[in-house]
């Protein structure tokens, strides 16, 4: 590990002031720390915001939800709020890391953490989300695990968390606070898909803080879910999974949220399966036509082909579930 100064601040003015000299911001750490002993990062600045007033879970107005960036992912799982309202956000959670991390890791910090490709992680691989121009090891290798949707030349890198799959779905809002003021991002475009710079991976600016993840309130009822194929059930990240939030009304859909992860190399929205089902009732054949529009686009790779079909039988089966005829 490189050497590095440490600064724990109290207020958000004087995290952004740590942060527009250079320093990098930490709370839980699991996934920074992480990186920073097998070399990949080499911050000369860490600056501790654990102490910041970012960790409550309120209700907005509508009956959306605001998560505070430094609330850990065991509050806001266990949070009576969160599973009454979105219970794809708690199950994606609970499906998440192991219950230590959970205890540890923070909504801002799962969000901004990077990807667990192993080509990434080995400082003597080729990698050019590591290093740019250095090239991607992960073409021509084992790539069992990586993405099939929104590779580019550059990366095939998969993003590694459950619950910005979820909040993809929901449509989600990342609030940041930096320098020039607050703005509030979608975050269908806080994560950068990988094009020719996947070494940029965040829609962030320089010393911006994240405060807060806002859910919009949807209409009611409700029903939301998440399911997560793993080769193992514990402490496992994703082959594919699928985050479902439908609004049935008069038996109709009359709203459908539909996102994968585990696939992509940011989590995917899948427009294509909400069109097929907004409109329609309910049933076994609405599930099966939908999910075969999951895996539009896709590029597989020489290990990595199963990933289409169980991609749609991912997303078949949580839309089963979720919209109650399992």
């Amino acid at each position: 590990m490189h050497p590095f100064t440490y600064t724990r601040v109290s207020d958000t003015r004087e995290a952004l002031n740590a942060g527009r000299r250079g320093g990098r911001y930490i709370a839980g750490g699991t996934t920074l720390v992480d990186l920073m002993r097998e070399t990949v990062e080499r911050p000369e600045a860490l600056v501790d915001i654990s102490g910041l007033p970012l960790d409550e879970v309120t209700v907005t107005e509508r009956g959306g939800l605001r998560i505070g960036a430094l609330v850990t992912m065991a509050e806001a799982a266990a949070h009576r709020k969160v599973r009454t309202l979105f219970p794809v956000i708690s199950e994606a959670l609970e499906l998440s890391a192991s219950a230590q991390l959970r205890n540890m890791a923070t909504i801002g910090g799962n969000i901004m953490q990077r990807t667990r490709c192993t080509y990434f992680r080995d400082v003597t691989a080729a990698c050019n989300k590591r290093e740019p121009g250095s090239g991607c090891a992960a073409l021509e290798g084992v790539n069992r695990t990586h993405a099939i949707l929104g590779t580019s030349d550059a990366c095939v890198a998969t993003h590694p968390s459950d619950v910005a799959v979820a909040f993809t779905a929901l449509e989600a809002q990342v609030r940041l606070l930096g320098p020039d003021g607050e703005r509030q991002v979608p975050f269908a475009d806080f994560l950068l898909r990988p094009g020719s710079t996947p070494d940029r991976e965040q829609a962030i600016r320089s010393a911006e803080l994240i405060t807060a993840v806002v859910v919009p309130a949807l209409p009611r009822p409700l029903k939301s879910g998440y399911l997560k194929v793993r080769d193992r059930q514990s402490y496992e990240f994703a082959l594919t999974s699928a985050a479902v939030a439908l609004h049935v009304r008069g038996g109709v859909i009359r709203e459908a949220r539909v996102a994968a992860g585990g696939v992509g190399t940011v989590p995917w929205k899948l427009p294509a399966v909400e069109r097929h089902l907004v409109g329609e009732r309910p049933s076994d054949s609405l599930w099966t036509a939908a999910a075969a529009k999951a895996a539009e686009g896709a590029r597989p790779l020489p290990h990595n082909l199963f990933k289409v079909e169980l991609l749609g039988r991912t997303v078949e089966r949580q839309l089963r579930i979720v919209g109650g005829t399992k």
